[in-house]
């Protein structure tokens, strides 16, 4: 085998990646060194990115060498490069992929852990992606945007600077270069919750169509199932002909036997994003199938109600007021306390606490308890965060699906050989102490707080119904019906179940038990 010539973009992260190339081909007996190209995207680091007109703005150079042959391979950041290939070249081989969440970097004056994303007011927010912009606006529309340009390092050291309250990364880069983030308050942003570039976390190594003896070589150290992946989120960029201009997110894994897509599109960024999930048991026309929802859609959805207290201002809220949807919300239970003081000795074997609601949240910290300093905290999903925050507190976890089983799964592994404190409602259905192996992890239940049903209230016809818990339905159904032709969403698996002892059948159940899993699911039915 002769000695392959690969290209690279010279930033730090750019010669990681090819060396981290290098270092399997040589696994593979291949010798190799590395050839440094500049590309049209290291000229203009002065220059907004968003003003560079054209694609491949890191990839022209390197495909351009390939072509004349003075490299042999191309290492690319997958979502750097067109979706349409260069004739005469090939992709050969995608890397595994990398964790594509984001990282929300906080410079220490600018944290609020009380607001969401614990950004204070008004922060100015670094960032040259409008994908990233319009996802984060979305949730926090005071922000200001600013241009963010420059590799990695001096993206951060200029967040260090003072230059910017914030900056957003993909934590890829960070996690390969092992930066130090040292005095800089981390928010991790999973792939749920703000979508990522279609391919992000993935390299892919390029070369001339014809070179066989190479492409043998690349088959080893390819990933097939990451290809498969990558495949569904690159054809939707493709189907929409977008590039790193167009506010596009899209994430798509394989869990329990399904693929799951995620996508979130804005026009431009004054205009709310749409969220979209599906779920399928086959990959077969995925990408079109996505993209037909955003493509096709008409409003048969005018007026929403919710089985709880609205949130003003809230992520539900604006979406529904930006596809002119009117929102009605009134809680259909009420609670009380059962506990009216907290003996602080309760904690003093405790390793962790963890809420399997809102409302247990705030009639926990509503008894000021005293906490150990090294208590980790978990919480069953993001309004429940959210609840804790309004305490000055972080979550050590945050479920991510509506699905408890799964919650409990991930739960489980953190908490082996630990003791949780689980503060809840004295009628709790305990799914995630259920779902934890008492051999392995001891719970502790602290009865709180009791529901009952609110009687005569008033409820505003609507062309979807959405429960947020199963005492919400019961109370719900004693006194009124589902009328023919009305929707219904139930925010979890266990509120769907006491649907179904109505002999109702949820039309959705969102993969998130939270405002932006609602959104999506209302999304799916216009």
């Amino acid at each position: 085998m002769r000695k392959i010539i690969i290209g690279s973009r010279g930033s730090d992260l750019a010669l990681w990646q090819a060396k981290n190339i290098q270092d399997q081909l040589s696994g593979l007996d291949v010798e190799s060194e590395i050839k440094i190209i500049k590309t049209q995207g290291d000229n203009f680091f002065s220059r907004s990115f968003s003003r560079l007109e054209g694609k491949g703005f890191f990839t022209k150079e390197l495909e351009d060498c390939l072509l004349d042959g003075s490299i042999d391979l191309a290492v690319h950041s997958l979502k750097d490069l067109p979706t349409q290939s260069n004739p005469g070249l090939q992709i050969s081989a995608l890397s595994d992929r990398e964790d594509p969440s984001e990282l929300l970097l906080i410079h220490p004056e600018s944290v609020n852990i009380h607001e969401v994303f614990s950004l204070t007011a008004r922060a100015s927010v670094g960032t040259s992606s409008p994908r990233r912009a319009s996802q984060l606006l979305s949730h926090r529309p005071d922000l200001e945007i600013e241009e963010l340009r420059g590799n990695v390092p001096t993206r951060i050291q200029k967040l260090r600077d003072g230059d910017y309250d914030a900056i957003l990364l993909a934590k890829a880069g960070v996690k390969r270069l092992g930066l130090d983030l040292t005095g800089i308050h981390v928010e991790e942003l999973s792939p749920v919750e703000l979508i990522p570039a279609p391919g992000q976390g993935v390299l892919a190594l390029q070369i001339r169509e014809g070179d066989i003896q190479l492409e043998e070589k690349l088959k080893r150290i390819h990933h097939p199932e990451v290809e498969e992946l990558v495949g569904v989120e690159r054809g939707i960029l493709s189907r929409f002909e977008g590039g790193c201009h167009m506010p596009l997110g899209v994430y798509c894994k394989k869990e329990s036997g399904k693929y799951m897509v995620w996508a979130c599109k804005a026009d431009n960024l004054e205009t709310f994003p749409d969220r979209f999930y599906l779920a399928e048991e086959t990959i077969e026309e995925l990408s079109q199938k996505v993209y037909e929802k955003y493509t096709q859609t008409t409003q048969r959805i005018n007026s929403v109600f919710i089985t709880r207290e609205l949130n003003p201002g809230g992520y539900l809220q604006n979406y529904l007021n930006h596809k002119k949807i009117k929102l009605e919300g009134k809680s259909l239970i009420r609670t009380f306390p059962i506990i009216h003081k907290m003996d602080s000795s309760i904690f003093q074997n405790i390793d962790w606490i963890f809420f399997n609601s809102k409302n247990g949240v705030e009639y926990f910290f509503a008894l000021h308890p005293v906490l150990k300093p090294d208590m980790k905290i978990g919480v069953i999903g993001r309004g429940s965060e959210m609840a804790l925050r309004e305490f000055g507190r972080e979550a050590d976890f945050v479920g991510e699906t509506s699905d408890t089983t799964r919650v409990a799964r991930k739960f489980s592994k953190l908490v082996e050989g630990k003791v949780v404190l689980f503060p809840q409602s004295k009628d709790s259905l305990r799914t995630i102490q259920n779902g934890l192996n008492p051999e392995l992890t001891k719970s502790i239940d602290l009865p709180l707080y009791e529901t009952e049903s609110e009687k005569n209230v008033e409820i505003f016809y609507s062309d979807l119904i959405i429960f947020t818990s199963p005492s919400n339905v019961v109370s719900f159904l004693e006194e009124n019906l589902i009328e023919s032709g009305q929707k219904v969403i139930a925010i979890g698996k266990s509120t769907a179940a006491q649907l179904r002892e109505y002999q109702i059948e949820p039309n959705a159940i969102p993969y998130t038990p939270d405002e932006m899993g609602l959104a999506e699911a209302i999304f799916g039915m216009l």
